[in-house]
Parts: C-alpha cells; sequence; structure tokens
C-alpha cells in the first residue's frame, strides 16, 4: 500500500462485500510507517453515513440499527453527509490486521481505547478502504479493564452473512492478538504516557472528504 505524507488528508472508506461504500472518514495522517498507518481527526470532520445509521445514532434507538444492517445485507442504501461529534480520534491501523485500534479524547484528556474488529485495508488512490465487522472491545484508558461491545449485532450480521464464516475465524484469532497487546503493552499500547497526552494538531483543520464522494453506488476496483 502506498504511503501518505504526515498532514495528507486520508479517507477511510467501509465497504461491504458487493462492493458498495457503507461509510466515508475523512483523517489525516498522523504518521505513516509502513508498518502502521497513524490517522486522527477531531469534532468537525467530515463523514457519510446510511441514513438509518445516523437515525439510529441521532434518536439512540438500537432497533434501528439493526435495520440499518438488515438493509446493508439487502445491497441497497443512501449515503448522507455528516461530521464526526464529540471527541478527538487517534487511529492505529496495520494494513494486514484484522482490527484497528482508536484512541477517544475528551477535553480532559484520554477517555478510552476502542479496539475496532475490521478487514485488512486495501490501499485508494486517496486512502484506504475496510470494513467494520461489528463487534468490539472497549478499553480503560489505563488498560486494566475491558469489555466486549456489540456482541448482540455482531451475530445478527453472523446470521444475516455479512460476516463470512472465513472473517468469523479471523475475528476470533484478532480476538486473542488484541487481548495479548494489552496485556502485554505493545503496538499502540507500548507507550500510554505518550498517547495519553496526545492532542490534535490545532493547525490543523478539520478534514474534509472529497466533493466528488461516492453516495451508495458500486464502487471502482482498488488501483482502477
Amino acid at each position: 500500500m502506498r504511503r501518505f505524507e504526515t498532514g495528507q488528508t486520508v479517507v477511510r472508506r467501509d465497504v461491504h462485500r458487493p462492493g458498495r461504500v457503507w461509510s466515508e472518514h475523512a483523517l489525516r495522517v498522523v504518521a505513516d510507517t509502513g508498518e502502521a498507518l497513524v490517522a486522527a481527526c477531531p469534532p468537525g470532520a467530515e463523514t457519510r453515513w446510511p441514513a438509518l445509521y445516523l437515525k439510529a445514532r441521532d434518536e439512540g434507538d438500537r432497533a434501528v440499527r439493526t435495520e440499518a444492517f438488515d438493509v446493508m445485507a439487502s445491497g441497497v442504501w443512501e449515503l448522507a453527509a455528516a461530521v464526526w461529534q464529540e471527541t478527538e480520534l487517534l487511529l492505529w491501523k496495520p494494513p494486514e490486521a484484522w482490527f484497528s485500534v482508536n484512541a477517544f479524547y475528551t477535553a480532559d484528556g484520554l477517555r478510552n481505547w476502542y479496539v475496532n474488529f475490521e478487514r485488512p485495508t486495501v490501499g485508494t488512490g486517496d486512502g484506504f478502504d475496510t470494513f467494520d465487522l461489528t463487534v468490539d472491545l472497549v478499553v480503560d484508558a489505563d488498560l486494566t479493564r475491558w469489555q466486549w461491545k456489540d456482541e448482540d449485532e455482531y451475530a445478527h450480521v453472523r446470521r444475516l452473512g455479512i460476516v463470512t464464516d472465513t472473517e468469523h475465524r479471523a475475528v476470533a484469532a484478532a480476538r486473542d492478538q488484541a487481548i495479548m497487546m494489552i496485556e502485554e503493552r505493545c503496538g499502540p499500547f507500548a507507550d500510554t504516557a505518550s498517547c495519553s497526552v496526545w492532542r490534535w494538531n490545532p493547525a490543523w483543520p478539520a478534514p474534509t472528504l472529497p466533493r466528488s464522494g461516492v453516495t451508495g453506488q458500486r464502487v471502482a476496483p482498488a488501483g482502477g
């Protein structure tokens, strides 16, 4: 996958198996070592999400989230413009890993870590594609406690066939890997002191999406 320059805007896209964009998220590159891409955004960064997913977020209605997954399984939806809210985000994503590690910051500092289980990345002209596999691990800022999140939704997308048996096995292995990294304080958890004081660079404007973004259309193959 191509290397990105520090400060460059990149677009993370979640792309469902039939080749449709499920979400887009504008980020700025903090570092790209080849081993991992580190990117970030503040509140106000541009995103696009399925309309039902945004409704579920705004209303806090889990039933609507379930409906959004049913729509995902159908393969037909429309994206709506939105912005990242409430927290500053610092994301660490090795290209071949079946997860990313995210740190969320409020005015009081590091709020928590969040391990998002997702497909390995596929490079694009302006960022990378992956796909959120629903289940997550929420970790205390000091790494002393963690808990699984959205296991019920993960079971639902498994029933719908959104997460395949092959992906399920990869997620199971990635769960063990993530716990090991937390317990052994390695990877992004190796230097929690530096991570705890990180903040968004105020000289960087909030990243924006390309104006010609995809809305519910099939995407071109990577490199196409």
